[in-house]
Formats: structure tokens, sequence, C-alpha cells
């Protein structure tokens, strides 16, 4: 079964290269398309955060992962599925993450900390209500918070 998806929006930052760490300082701004009236972010201010549903389309069809694999092919960590990682190779290409909200203007909204570089497709914005987190403890492997160490931090943080 496939589908389609439109997209709603692009994003503008800084950053305009495929990274896997040191997104700590991204601001970005997403413009939704001029399909959309500026009224479909009405009340988004009144949250704090928003998820961030986007299409990695920098991403080589060829370089897909549909088995496991060692994350970012660091041998030290254990061979796991790509659906039992946040990798960007996955097979429908889509990422997902929650941004802080900095602000709206029109049909552009303002957020911290979305790991997408300029120009990435945007699918869709959902706030973020307590209600939709985990209910419960969230538990993850010793090699997850390896490799998540830096990709919070600052480039000026240890980025060479």
């Amino acid at each position: 079964m496939t589908f389609e998806a439109n997209i709603i929006g692009r994003v503008t930052a800084t950053r305009d290269e495929v990274r896997d760490d040191f997104w700590g300082d991204a601001e970005s701004c997403i413009t939704l398309d001029a399909a959309f009236d500026e009224s479909v972010l009405d009340g988004i201010e009144e949250f704090s955060h928003v998820e961030i549903l986007f299409f990695f389309d920098r991403i080589d069809p060829a370089n897909i992962v549909t088995d496991a694999r060692h994350p970012r092919g660091n041998p030290d960590w254990p061979r796991v599925g790509i659906f039992a990682q946040r990798a960007k190779m996955r097979p429908n290409r889509i990422g997902a993450t929650i941004c802080r909200i900095l602000r709206r203007e029109g049909r552009n909204l303002y957020v911290a900390e979305l790991d997408a570089i300029d120009g990435t497709p945007v699918l869709d914005i959902k706030p973020v209500m307590v209600e939709f987190l985990p209910r419960g403890d969230v538990r993850q492997p010793a090699w997850s918070h390896e490799l998540m160490r830096e990709y919070w931090a600052k480039p000026e943080d240890g980025q060479s």
C-alpha cells in the first residue's frame, strides 16, 4: 500500500547540511505553503511545544535501511532494527521532533531545536499535549544515551 502526503510548508534554517549532532542552538522558521490561510496556526501560541513531522528529502532512496544495523555504523553499539532507532535512512524517510515554540508571525512558525535542515519539507504540525506524552516511565538501552550525548549540545560545546 502507498499513500501521498502533501507538503504543508518548508523549514528555513541556518544549517544546510546533514549532520548527526550539535542541534542545541538550532532555531528555525516553518513557513506554511501559500495554499494555507494563516488562520490554520491560530491558537498555536497558547502551546509551549509542537511536534513537527518532516520528510528527509536529501536521503538517497538507495541508502534506505530495511533491516538491522549498528546505529551510526558504530560496532560498539548492538545491531538493532531500523525501527529500534531514529535514523534518517528509514523506509518512509519521515522525521519527528518535539520543538519549543518561539513565536508565530502570520504563516511563519518559529521554533527551537528542530533537527531539520534548510529547505526540509514539513508534513504536519501538531501541538504537544501532556495527555499524548508517555504515561509512565520511559526506558531505553544504554547505547542510545551514548549516541544522543552530543545531539542537543551547542556547537561551541565540542564541535570542531
